[in-house]
């Protein structure tokens, strides 16, 4: 479902005037490196504020965009980049459609945040995810109920790049200590699980844009 957007790059993330936030971030980096497991540290945007190697090992395949690179925003990323599908499994129904559940939410909290609005008009510049958002994804909310806008504790499927995982599970954690809430921070990791045995996928040719498939009809 990822559209070619021609928005503008996500402006700077601002660095935190405290001295105390910045030692924390400083630490909370060491900590994160630690983790075995790919994790980030993200706003209310989904502008990634940390990640860690296991995080940028999952997703170096993706190829340069100038709007959606995973560790710049990874909202930006699920909904835009072409290459997302090549990692994220089931990539419209298992993260595109939560992905976009989340969006609605913070934009009705956040409406008149410039960086959220701007992703709202990149949705609304593609007629097939502007029907998605539109008609697909209410469709989608009413049959799954309040958690379709939760992360925490939902199994996704992924392509690991790294064979001995290959074809996976995970299960994405979100824990946010109160120093990263006060911050306007969350975090999150995609706990891998044991690796799927299904037969490789054959590779696919690079394309200019992934798109919606199916949208259900507007009741």
């Amino acid at each position: 479902m990822a559209f070619q957007a021609g928005g503008q790059r996500p402006a700077p993330r601002p660095v935190p005037a405290s001295p105390d936030a910045q030692a924390y971030l400083q630490d909370y980096t060491a900590l994160l490196e630690a983790v075995a497991f790919p994790s980030l540290v993200v706003d209310h945007r989904w502008d990634v504020v940390l990640t860690n190697g296991a995080f940028r090992t999952l997703f170096r395949g993706a190829g340069p965009h100038p709007t959606a690179m995973p560790g710049d925003n990874f909202l930006r990323f699920v909904l835009f980049h072409p290459d997302a599908s090549d990692v994220l499994g089931e990539h419209e129904s298992s993260w595109c459609l939560p992905m976009l559940a989340h969006f609605a939410a913070t934009l009705e909290r956040y409406g008149h945040d410039h960086g959220l609005q701007a992703v709202r008009r990149e949705i609304a510049q593609d007629p097939i995810m502007e029907a998605a958002y539109r008609q697909g994804l209410p469709h989608w909310m009413r049959a799954v109920g309040a958690e379709a806008v939760e992360h925490d504790g939902a199994v996704r499927p992924l392509h690991h790049p790294d064979p001995r995982w290959g074809a996976t599970e995970c299960r994405v954690v979100v824990e946010t200590p109160r120093a990263l809430e006060e911050l306007g921070y969350s975090r999150l990791t995609l706990v891998l699980r044991e690796p799927r045995r299904t037969p490789p996928r054959p590779p696919r040719p690079r394309r200019g844009a992934a798109r919606l498939r199916v949208v259900p009809a507007s009741e």
